[in-house]
């Protein structure tokens, strides 16, 4: 299917091991609807699942963006095995071979991942996926953990709030996604106001 890149992006972390598969394929499919880019860290469980459902759902923008880890500190040109997924439709390769426990470290990549992305959909994951939750709110981004049972992600800081269904996780994104929207356009009018008078 050709598609368009859209101008936002959602980052969806999570287990690297379980899929968690109906919860995926709801947000998946919810992003496509909305039609802005997935990003995800790449590699299996909730990455592989989320990207299926995403992938597989019909939209005419959007595009599946994995961030991909490298093997090692030794070797940064070869990407950690199982990356990246078969759903990853824009790889982009990294030297970055941190996560897990050290997923706030300079050399792991869920900086890029927080980073890149106006807001970030926190599924049920381990450590990692905590500390990527971390660091989305030391980044100041808006981020919500979907899982309808609390001990799933009791791992995760407090301060994130959690949403029990889908339907909660659609009032989060189209909030957040509208504000940012709109800050993008107001950007541009004071830049477009700021040319025309230096004119």
């Amino acid at each position: 299917m050709n598609t368009l890149l859209s101008k936002l992006t959602v980052g969806v972390i999570g287990s690297g091991s379980q899929e968690y598969t109906e919860l995926a394929r709801e947000v998946g499919e919810l992003l496509a609807m909305l039609e802005v880019n997935l990003l995800t860290g790449g590699g299996r469980g909730v990455m592989t699942s989320v990207s299926r459902a995403y992938t597989q759902a019909i939209r005419q923008r959007g595009i599946c963006i994995g961030i991909i880890p490298c093997l090692s500190a030794r070797e940064r040109d070869k990407p950690k095995d199982g990356y990246p997924n078969e759903y990853v439709e824009l790889p982009i390769f990294t030297h970055l071979p941190y996560s897990g426990h050290r997923g706030t470290d300079d050399l792991s990549r869920n900086h890029i991942n927080v980073l890149s992305c106006s807001t970030i959909i926190a599924l049920p994951g381990g450590e990692g996926t905590a500390t990527e939750v971390a660091l989305a709110l030391d980044y100041q981004k808006p981020v919500v953990a979907y899982s309808p049972d609390a001990s799933l992600v009791q791992g995760f800081p407090e301060a994130v709030k959690r949403a029990t269904n889908i339907g909660e996780v659609k009032m989060f994104l189209q909030r957040h996604l509208e504000q940012t929207a709109s800050t993008r356009v107001a950007a541009r009018l004071a830049v477009s106001k700021s040319e025309l008078s230096c004119k």
